[in-house]
């Protein structure tokens, strides 16, 4: 994307000629992504050599390991008629899988040894067979001519744009006016695309598992038992593993999601406790918005397809997702519809009141200067209460905080990303919640419940953060705290943290509604001083 930028720039949108510099950009585009195609291999194995020290092993290694997925690994290549993948092993407590390559006969098919460490043998295979599913489906493809077919798209868009501008107006420049429009509507639409693709290639994968090892319950349980070592090794260590952030669009599982899954898994006593949890990925519709941007389908929606691969086999399901079903039909749909719909309304709260007063400004614009400059100024006021209405839902009154654990709102199919829930957490702070970063401000609660991020916010803005990250974070690491703040639920969730207290008497505050209150009474401020200004 950053070549596609940079060619529209330089060949589009400055060119003398902007027909040529778009048949130059396109010429470049594909052959910078067929070159990239080929060549991407061996840039990832020296990247993978420099970061994590990958070991290229021998299928015998693997075979030591586990034996079912050097079995699985020998049947699949055998029938699909494809060479074996290079085999690695990163030695990384962290459990996690990927592959890449061009072909599926220059293929890299790379583990941690965590993997190892936290599934069963026959777990372990499913995985195997997980990622060699991508292989076998050409995965690698079918994403870079995705990829490339969307970047396109956007330098028609730069190219049509740039012949639409001009003092003149005629037939032509309104069409390639409107061709620039759709060019842009269908990049947009293409990268979401791209990435509903992305999320189907994982139920591929998924199915071909099933149906190869003929155990769709041993995925279901790795991909739950991947989420727990993934937390479990959080709580080892003070910064989050650079390989599961750094792998995470190419890894079986994404890292974020882990938190819910790894949590429930940790301390409930039967699949059935962990199913709870899911019910927030099958019927929250904050959910399916989350979704639209994510590589990786919801864990609840994948553990959902598994156990219907189960049935079909005659198997029994090791999660009974139509239990899960069955409650989450009980639940209350329309209070989720609402709260979702409210939700939206809040979120654009702040520009609603801004149109309101820019329609107003618009009439002014006939109605002469005076009118105008009041519309401007109820533009600035609508957009201040805007802002002030959407804060006091964001971050209500936490002062009665109940006292909770992570599992239970974790189970709480009614979270919102952005209405926050006071709560009050108790528990260790067991690292930081920034990857390889000494300036990270925020931290990892772990309660009896599970692990929970808390967001930290400065008064002085991200410089504060960041001071409060190099100078604090390391002497809070360890102790004991209660923690209040607003529980929000998403792709991951997390606490925005308003005050946190330990046995000592040691106090901080967070200030995630300070600079709200400044932005949206700033600008009703000047919306009321506006007038006086302009008009003498």
């Amino acid at each position: 994307m950053v070549l596609v930028l940079s060619l529209a720039v330089f060949l589009i949108m400055t060119g003398e000629n902007p027909l040529i510099g778009l048949v130059v950009s396109i010429s470049i585009t594909i052959a910078f992504s067929v070159g990239m195609f080929f060549l991407s291999p061996l840039l990832m194995d020296l990247v993978q050599n420099w970061l994590y020290k990958t070991k290229w092993v021998s299928l015998e290694d693997v075979k030591r390991l586990s034996p079912e997925s050097a079995q699985i690994i020998q049947r699949v290549c055998q029938q699909k008629g494809i060479q074996q993948p290079r085999l690695g092993i990163i030695d990384d407590q962290n459990p996690t899988a990927f592959t890449y390559g061009s072909l599926p006969n220059t293929a890299r098919l790379v583990v941690s040894k965590g993997l190892f460490t936290y599934l069963d043998d026959d777990e372990v295979a499913t995985v195997y067979a997980h990622e060699l599913g991508h292989i076998v489906h050409w995965d690698f493809a079918v994403m870079t001519l995705g990829a490339t077919l969307t970047q396109i798209l956007y330098l028609i868009y730069i190219f049509a744009r740039r012949l639409s501008q001009g003092d003149s107006k005629n037939q032509v420049k309104d069409a390639l006016g409107h061709a620039a429009m759709m060019a842009y509507v269908f990049h947009l639409i293409g990268t979401y695309l791209l990435l509903y693709l992305s999320r189907t290639r994982e139920y591929y994968a998924d199915h071909f598992a099933a149906e190869t090892t003929g155990n769709p319950n041993g995925l279901s349980r790795a991909l739950v038992k991947i989420a727990y070592g993934i937390v479990e090794e959080g709580k080892r260590s003070p910064e989050p593993s650079r390989l599961v952030e750094g792998t995470r669009a190419l890894g079986i599982y994404d890292p974020k999601v882990a938190t819910s899954t790894g949590t429930a898994y940790r301390i409930a006593s039967s699949p059935t406790k962990v199913g709870k949890v899911f019910l927030w990925d099958m019927f929250n519709p904050w959910a399916w918005w989350m979704e639209l941007s994510s590589t990786h389908p919801l864990t609840g929606k994948r553990i959902r397809a598994l156990s219907t691969y189960a049935e079909q086999l005659g198997l029994e399901m090791e999660f009974d997702m139509g239990r899960v079903m069955a409650e989450g039909r009980q639940l209350n749909q329309k209070r989720l519809n609402q709260t979702f719909a409210v939700d939206l309304l809040l979120y654009v709260a702040p520009w609603l009141g801004m149109g309101v007063g820019l329609i107003l400004a618009s009439v002014g614009l006939v109605a002469g200067p005076q009118t105008f400059v009041s519309g401007l100024s109820l533009a600035l006021i609508g957009f201040g209460i805007g802002t002030l209405a959407q804060m006091v839902f964001v971050f209500p009154d936490f002062n009665k905080a109940p006292e909770t654990d992570v599992l239970t709102l974790m189970s709480d199919p009614y979270a919102s990303p952005l209405r926050g829930q006071p709560v009050k957490l108790q528990g260790e702070l067991i690292g930081r919640g920034d990857a390889g970063s000494k300036l990270g401000s925020d931290l990892k609660l772990q309660d009896r419940g599970g692990m929970m991020y808390l967001h930290y916010s400065s008064r002085f803005g991200p410089i504060g953060n960041a001071i409060f990250g190099y100078r604090q974070v390391k002497t809070l690491l360890g102790e004991q705290v209660n923690a209040t703040g607003w529980f929000r639920r998403g792709i991951m969730p997390w606490v925005d943290l308003a005050l946190l207290k330990t046995p000592s008497g040691r106090r901080v505050d967070s200030y995630h509604r300070f600079w709200t209150v400044i932005l949206g009474g700033g600008a009703i401020l000047l919306g009321l001083m506006l007038p006086a200004l302009l008009m003498g």
